[in-house]
């Protein structure tokens, strides 16, 4: 990247070899410090993206390949864009579960989080609050991380009053604001409470059901890693 003088007694004079060699090792490790502030890029191209759930996440009385993380995974590849969607997701976890085992879950460096919590901590009444704590702690050691995140929101059961469900569905739309991060309003939106679209148990989502859920929440993942995209190439 040209030659290197040193200047003695006002005249120049080449730089001995050492000196030469030190420049370009100078060169090229700040040509590495910009690629690496480029983005999260990575060698193989391949884009991580960390779905963390529950059972909804998980594909609980699905078979792998029929489960959320797989369906979004292929739904994407099928866009052309070359994406592992990692199944993060734990059958019965709340929001606390998913807390605990954040540092577990990240182990891969996923450059894209979908965060799908909270059902349990609805169908078990627990206080809205303590899940807001959950998700908001969550999201801070998420975005801290400059990781963007999908977060995918959900509602309580109506049998638990309309007090708790304004509380409860409510929190989502509060810790997207706070943090600024991208909201899918209902999960389940359009599967829910549909006996065609769930199995047996009226809760979980079938393949069918699973369908629905990647065609319609597609376009937000999509816009997340446009997201990625745009910080990566400092826009």
């Amino acid at each position: 990247m040209g030659t290197l003088f040193l200047k003695r007694r006002g005249r120049g004079r080449k730089a001995p070899g050492w000196a030469y060699g030190l420049g370009l090792l100078c060169v090229k490790l700040a040509a590495l410090a910009l690629l690496i502030a480029a983005g999260p890029a990575r060698a193989d191209g391949m884009l991580k993206i960390l779905a963390l759930g529950d059972s909804l996440t998980a594909g609980y009385g699905l078979g792998d390949s029929d489960s959320f993380p797989a369906k979004l995974q292929a739904a994407l590849r099928a866009k052309g864009i070359e994406a592992q969607v990692i199944n993060g997701g734990v059958s019965g976890d709340t929001s606390a579960g998913g807390l605990a085992r954040l540092d577990w879950a990240l182990s891969d460096d996923p450059d894209i989080v979908i965060v799908e919590l909270g059902a349990n901590d609805g169908l078990r009444g627990l206080d809205p609050a303590r899940t807001q704590e959950n998700l908001d702690a969550i999201l801070k050691r998420l975005t801290g991380e400059k990781r963007p995140v999908l977060l995918t929101g959900m509602q309580a059961p109506p049998n638990l009053g309309a007090e708790y469900g304004d509380a409860f569905n409510g929190l989502y739309p509060a810790l997207a604001a706070k943090y600024g991060v991208r909201l899918y309003p209902f999960f389940l939106n359009g599967v829910a409470a549909d006996p065609q679209l769930n199995q047996a148990d009226g809760i979980h989502p079938n393949g069918a059901g699973v369908d629905i859920i990647v065609e319609r929440l597609l376009p937000e993942v999509i816009a997340v890693i446009d997201q990625l995209k745009q910080s990566a190439a400092g826009g």
